[in-house]
């Protein structure tokens, strides 16, 4: 870079053109202010950002967010924050506005549960931004989400076992503590030897941290029986786990789901699917679904509650007419 002949006060990459200041980097003209004091308190703030640009600053925050996270939130985060580093490779944070959070949004709207996803790690990142004092600012607030389907698949009892008899043993298990618990994947898979309590099997969940404790049945008895002899001698923390004694990762039990349920030849089913159908069994027997799954209300439980019975109601009779009517 050739040294300056005029202005030699100046920040370096720092111009003064028709009045005001610009920071001048990649052929980009980023005004500053009209006076100078300003100029460098705003070319201070800029130098602040960490290098980067957005990449940076989205590794940053979520990186301060991972130990707080399930597994598999973080797997879903990893994979919208790529999503985001692609989108606005260009802009520094303090560059990205409301409008440019919303074309985000109509970018991604064919997959409206990933476009949500998106925003909301968006949303996280610059929540971390601001109280780093690295923008004034969150951007993503008050970009509203898309409205997503809600799902309606309700495995059945035949679905369930067709995959059943593809599946390998500790799948086979995995797939019966989903349904007597009612519980999400990822707590399932962490049940620890300590969670097996004299009253049943307790649960803190990792998503809402919810606690409850899932009765004995014999089922669950049998079932947390046939979990602990998988691995013979193999000392570990928690009762599935492989021949290392680690927990078993979602990621694996979902390939295994997937190998299982294609040669079942079951369409449109996953495993989080088994906890939808565990609370709508429990509702029609009568039991507390709510309870079971965690929820606070039973207004969440609805979601859940996937009985496709058509319910036979009765109309009116003419016969009942009465003169005046």
């Amino acid at each position: 870079m050739r040294p300056r002949k005029t202005n030699r006060n100046l920040p370096p990459c720092v111009y003064l053109r028709h009045g005001a200041f610009y920071l001048v980097k990649l052929g980009k003209w980023t005004r500053l202010a009209s006076d100078y004091p300003s100029a460098l308190r705003e070319y201070a703030r800029l130098h602040t950002m960490p290098e980067g640009g957005m990449a940076k600053l989205i590794d940053m925050a979520l990186a301060q967010r991972k130990p707080k996270l399930s597994a598999n939130t973080w797997a879903q985060y990893q994979t919208a924050a790529r999503k985001l580093k692609e989108m606005l490779a260009e802009f520094a944070p303090h560059q990205v506005k409301p409008k440019d959070v919303a074309m985000v949004k109509v970018g991604l709207a064919d997959t409206p549960n990933m476009a949500n996803r998106v925003i909301s790690v968006l949303r996280l990142v610059f929540n971390y931004a601001v109280e780093q004092q690295l923008v004034d600012s969150n951007p993503a607030i008050g970009i509203q989400r898309h409205a997503e389907a809600k799902r309606k698949r309700l495995v059945s009892k035949e679905e369930f076992q067709a995959i059943y008899t593809k599946a390998g043993q500790r799948l086979q298990v995995v797939m019966d503590l989903l349904y007597l618990t009612g519980q999400r994947v990822v707590d399932v898979l962490q049940i620890k030897y300590s969670d097996l309590r004299e009253d049943g099997v307790y649960f803190e969940q990792a998503k809402t941290d919810a606690r409850l404790i899932v009765e004995w049945t014999p089922e669950l008895r049998a079932v947390v029986e046939r979990a602990k002899t998988l691995h013979g001698n193999v000392r570990a923390l928690t009762l599935l786990h492989n021949r290392r004694g680690k927990a078993p990762d979602y990621s694996t039990v979902k390939i295994q789901w997937d190998v299982a349920r294609k040669a079942a030849g079951v369409e449109d089913a996953t495993m989080r699917d088994l906890r939808a159908m565990s609370g709508t069994a429990t509702n029609k027997q009568g039991k507390n679904a709510t309870a079971l799954l965690g929820h606070t209300s039973p207004a969440m439980t609805v979601r859940y509650l996937r009985d496709k019975e058509i319910p036979v109601v009765e109309g009116p009779s003419f016969g009942r007419w009465t003169k005046g009517d």
